[in-house]
């Protein structure tokens, strides 16, 4: 596996943890996976710009039509690059859960289907709010983001602070369905 780019701030470029590309073999079929034993000599790794919003990209060299005739001889995709936003080195669980995510569409699995999700979900899944310092930064903005701060139950009068990306079903005071006021 070769690595190119870094990040604007000069980090050195990101790295396939050891065994990683083999545990997929292990559980990818060919069909699944086409490109999977391509993927050694043909695929780089390199930090997104700070600013970009995604947590991760694939890009192939070839157009998709290019694509799915390369998928169906099953010949070599050409260059793949994956691209990971810089955020993703403060979080290594997210950052696994990212790459599995862009690896198997660098093998060939370019829909995103129950399958992808399944495999993504057995191999590295995604870490949950409590052990995510990337994911409560994110959570925080959308919140910081938000018209209202506070809700105000319209049964009771009960006022809290919004905690939550969505609005809640019920007040924790009255326990009403809740309804703004």
């Amino acid at each position: 596996m070769t690595t190119a780019g870094d990040a604007d701030d000069g980090a050195a470029a990101p790295e396939i943890p050891d065994g990683l590309l083999e545990e997929l073999k292990a559980v990818l079929s060919k069909d699944d996976a086409p490109f999977l034993r391509h993927l050694g000599k043909h695929l780089s790794l390199e930090w997104l710009p700070s600013d970009e919003s995604r947590l991760g990209v694939t890009r192939f060299e070839y157009d998709h039509n290019e694509l799915f005739r390369r998928r169906r001889l099953r010949v070599a995709p050409g260059a793949v690059t994956i691209g990971l936003n810089p955020i993703l080195a403060e979080d290594g669980m997210l950052f696994r859960h990212t790459l599995v995510h862009e690896l198997l569409h660098a093998a060939g699995m370019i829909e995103h289907g129950g399958n992808h999700a399944e495999l993504v979900k057995q191999i590295a899944p995604a870490p949950n709010l409590a052990e995510s310092p990337v994911l409560r930064k994110m959570r925080q903005e959308v919140l910081d983001s938000l018209p209202e701060r506070q809700w105000i139950c319209g049964n009771c009068g009960h006022t809290w602070d919004r905690v939550r990306v969505s609005a809640p079903s019920r007040c924790p005071k009255c326990a009403r369905p809740f309804s703004p006021q």
